[in-house]
């Protein structure tokens, strides 16, 4: 009765249009006064204490990084860098894109971010070389969903916390996947332009212009090294990685690139705000769902059914991520990890999966969700940069997210893929 009534009340709230995030919080109090004799109070309580976390500040922290990176030029000269490595490619501009918001995500841990800091620069210039205005936008929605798989990365600071699992470790898990995503969107783009005949730019480097480029970029690059480094190093924690960001994303942009002033630093920190609040909400009502959950024992309840139809491990991940693709349509990606971490991690490490490998597949199926309809956040991002319809760019966007699945089942067919770079590091 109670799953019934907690699950029906919260989809029903969102078809008929209400946010999230008051979707989570409202279904939650219902449930409780309808199907429970739990203290209504707990729902406050809970979505109160949920943000008095210090591992939770990495992620303002982050956006706040990100934004200041965003504005600061860093995103141009990240740009430059890609166009010379890559642009010479039949196609070369899309691979520029793709290339430019894997730099970004190491950067700014946000998907979102990276699709408008690197889209209102590439897909006019796409459109420019007469490149499908579609294809350009799909393009940038889907290189942008790296950014939730490169780290830093939002959704894994949220899954460390609400799982108990390193977050430096899925840091460092995150890498060959981010990087294995990119070069199949490459491949994907260069069989789409090939076929297209979109035009080729530019011309093989030299040694020189490489060095030139990477030169140019030299304070950007530094950025990741700086918050990976200092990590594993053990100069700080995570969420004092993303305070040295935004101080070091603060002097480059102020004083080494000079295309930021303490006029510019007002819009900044108020793009930030508005982006952290409802972040923010999202986060306290989902812990506050969450929490009537493992009341009710709902994790254990899915659990013991997962494994019931099947104790190998490939084939209940194929299960989960299935659940998990589906789940992407629907609900944002943080509350998806706060909601869900709960309950299906119980059941990859019932099947023997390592919670790091698992908190990687779980992040790059819901990394697909940022380019699926209804609720694909990059997908209206591009949409609003690009000025191209959500159901042209969601027609362009079929052969992208197809290749984002296989390698979704790449990497729980192999998952040393995952776990190379955490067991070698750590």
């Amino acid at each position: 009765m109670t799953i019934a009534v907690l699950f029906i009340s919260f989809f029903l709230l969102m078809l008929i249009g209400v946010p999230i995030a008051v979707s989570l919080g409202a279904s939650t109090l219902f449930t409780m006064v309808f199907a429970t004799r739990l203290p209504l109070g707990s729902v406050i309580t809970q979505a109160f204490t949920s943000l008095d976390s210090f591992s939770l500040l990495a992620i303002p922290l982050f956006i706040l990084a990100g934004v200041l990176m965003s504005q600061g030029g860093v995103s141009k000269r990240l740009l430059k860098m890609a166009d010379v490595l890559v642009g010479y490619l039949v196609g070369g501009l899309a691979h520029g894109t793709i290339l430019a918001s894997m730099f970004f995500a190491a950067i700014s841990g946000s998907g979102p971010a990276t699709v408008a800091a690197i889209g209102s620069f590439m897909i006019p210039s796409m459109a420019s070389k007469g490149y499908d205005k579609g294809f350009a936008a799909a393009v940038t929605a889907t290189a942008g969903s790296i950014g939730v798989i490169i780290p830093p990365s939002i959704p894994f600071i949220m899954f460390g916390i609400v799982g108990g699992v390193s977050i430096g470790g899925l840091f460092l898990a995150g890498i060959i996947p981010g990087i294995i995503v990119g070069l199949a969107l490459m491949l994907v783009s260069y069989g789409i332009a090939k076929k297209r005949d979109f035009p080729t730019e530019g011309k093989f480097p030299t040694f020189m212009e490489v060095v030139k480029a990477v030169n140019y970029a030299k304070w950007a690059l530094l950025i990741p090294v700086i918050i990976l480094g200092g990590i594993y190093s053990g100069f700080f924690s995570p969420t004092e990685s993303a305070a040295v960001a935004c101080i070091y994303a603060a002097i480059i942009g102020l004083f080494v690139y000079k295309e930021l002033d303490f006029k510019k630093l007002y819009n900044v920190f108020l793009e930030a705000t508005l982006l952290t609040i409802p972040v923010n909400i999202i986060i306290s009502f989902s812990i506050s769902f969450a929490y009537l959950l493992s009341i009710e024992r709902i994790p254990a309840t899915v659990a013991n059914f997962i494994t019931g139809i099947s104790e190998n491990l490939v084939i209940t991940m194929i299960i989960i991520s299935a659940f998990l693709f589906v789940v992407g349509m629907f609900v944002d990606t943080i509350s998806a990890v706060v909601i869900l971490t709960p309950i299906l991690l119980p059941v990859a490490e019932a099947v023997g999966m390592d919670p790091i490998h698992f908190g990687v597949i779980m992040i790059c199926n819901l990394a697909i969700g940022y380019v699926t309809p209804p609720l694909g956040v990059n997908l209206f991002v591009a949409s609003h940069v690009s000025n191209v319809s959500v159901e042209r760019i969601s027609r362009a966007l079929i052969p992208f997210i197809a290749v984002m699945i296989l390698v979704v089942i790449l990497l729980i067919l192999i998952p040393q893929l995952s776990l190379f770079i955490p067991g070698f590091a750590l």
